[in-house]
């Protein structure tokens, strides 16, 4: 089991993900059209990058891990089932997941 602290801070992540989301696409638009335009100064280019540095930097999508849906255990973490692989193995061996194949490793 993953310390409560772990996981209740992977969920503070991943609401100011959700919170600053439009912001950081925002301010990401605006850095390509930046790039673009040859006609902007400098000044206005580093003001746009101060707007993405102004943003917390737990919101970044990057940050987030994907957890064990039972244990919260981040590590071993299938996709397709949302849990590590130990719990995986006990349900597979258990039948608990129609159409896994047991295995004796």
């Amino acid at each position: 089991m993953a310390r409560k602290s772990l996981i209740q801070r992977e969920k503070k992540r991943q609401k100011l993900e959700q919170k600053y989301h439009f912001i950081r696409l925002s301010a990401r638009k605006e850095i390509r059209s930046a790039r673009k335009d040859i006609s902007k100064s400098r000044e206005e280019k580093q003001e746009i990058h101060g707007k993405i540095e102004s943003i917390p930097r737990n919101s970044a999508p990057i940050r987030l891990h994907r957890r064990c849906f039972l244990t919260g255990r981040s590590r071993a973490n299938y996709r397709d089932f949302g849990l590590s692989g130990h719990i995986l193995r006990e349900m597979v061996l258990a039948s608990l997941l129609p159409g896994a194949k047991r295995s004796s490793w």
